[in-house]
């Protein structure tokens, strides 16, 4: 069914879905969303499953023309999204209908903005993924993001009855100082001397940031005497934090399945959003924590999803 008409196509819109994790093997990136909790809370909004197809949103949005009735609902960074003109709140739903005019202009607060249609956003699926790997031109809207005159297709999906909200409580704050907890490693044993100062240092984020990795600015971290500046190349995981050989670490993102530079610590799983809604001129540190502690971690954040899940099929079991 077709459902936007692409007036205006923004930055960088792109399709994504969670990514196609099956290929890594054979060196194709994961690609997805950079932030999949707001991926999936905006889809269980719209009552489509967490891993449906969404539009992910970069600093600037679109402006999209409906062309059939629909539950939308913008998650991640606050953008601040119109409908017909009027502002209409993110991390809950709204009913458009055809000739509603959706203008989402600018992020606000965060970077990427990810907006979830009733049955998903319909395109192929390319190794079973849905998303954009824009420079593998694969996956999404011919491998490329929105262009003006695009038409974008739903899934099959039930409207709402009632309209749903997460609470405000649940609803993710994106500050100008953010914290990133990291795992020492793989190569934290050429950074000895340095790495008590990568996780005492604060770093900033340069324009260098993009689906493959975000480049960061700050003292320069250490080697210790007679470590490589390079190593033969390896798989890498998104939150590798690469130190190439001036020393300014890059975290890797889910557009790069291997590198050559030693990486002095891994991001946390639970922590990479906060990679996602970085914008440069935020401060980023580092703090350590155990390969433990990010197992509690994530369980803890499992079971966050597992209560954002409850709360939201109540909502539409009381429809």
């Amino acid at each position: 069914m077709e459902l936007f008409a692409v007036r205006n196509p923004g930055s960088m819109t792109t399709v994504q879905d969670l990514g196609r994790s099956a290929f890594l093997d054979r060196g194709v990136p994961l690609s997805g969303v950079l932030d999949p909790f707001a991926c999936r809370i905006a889809n269980l909004l719209v009552g489509n499953p967490e891993e449906a197809a969404v539009l992910e949103i970069t600093v600037t949005g679109p402006a999209l023309e409906v062309l059939a009735p629909a539950d939308i609902a913008l998650t991640g960074a606050d953008m601040g999204m119109t409908v017909n003109g009027l502002p209409v709140s993110g991390w809950r739903t709204h009913r458009v209908n055809p000739g509603d005019l959706i203008r989402i202009p600018r992020a606000l607060r965060g970077c990427r903005a990810y907006l979830a249609v009733t049955g998903g956003i319909d395109v192929p699926k390319v190794m079973g993924s849905r998303s954009t790997f824009v420079r593998a031109k694969i996956g999404g809207i011919a491998g490329r993001g929105l262009i003006k005159g695009d038409i974008l297709n739903r899934g099959a999906g039930d409207l709402l009855s009632r309209p749903r909200k997460l609470p405000d409580q649940w609803i993710p704050q994106y500050t100008q100082e953010i914290k990133l907890r990291a795992i020492p490693g793989p190569q934290d044993e050429f950074f000895r001397e340095g790495i008590g100062d990568f996780f005492r240092n604060s770093f900033q984020v340069t324009p260098q940031i993009d689906r493959m990795g975000c480049r960061l600015l700050g003292p320069a971290v250490r080697r210790d005497a007679g470590s490589p500046e390079s190593i033969v190349t390896e798989p890498t995981t998104p939150g590798n934090v690469q130190v190439p050989a001036d020393g300014q670490p890059i975290i890797l993102l889910v557009e790069q399945t291997s590198g050559g530079y030693a990486k002095i610590a891994t991001v946390i799983t639970v922590d990479l959003p906060g990679v996602a809604q970085a914008v440069p001129g935020n401060t980023i540190r580092f703090e350590q924590v155990t390969l433990e502690m990010a197992h509690d971690l994530y369980r803890e954040r499992q079971r966050h999803l597992q209560k954002i899940r409850k709360h939201l099929h109540e909502e539409g079991a009381a429809d």
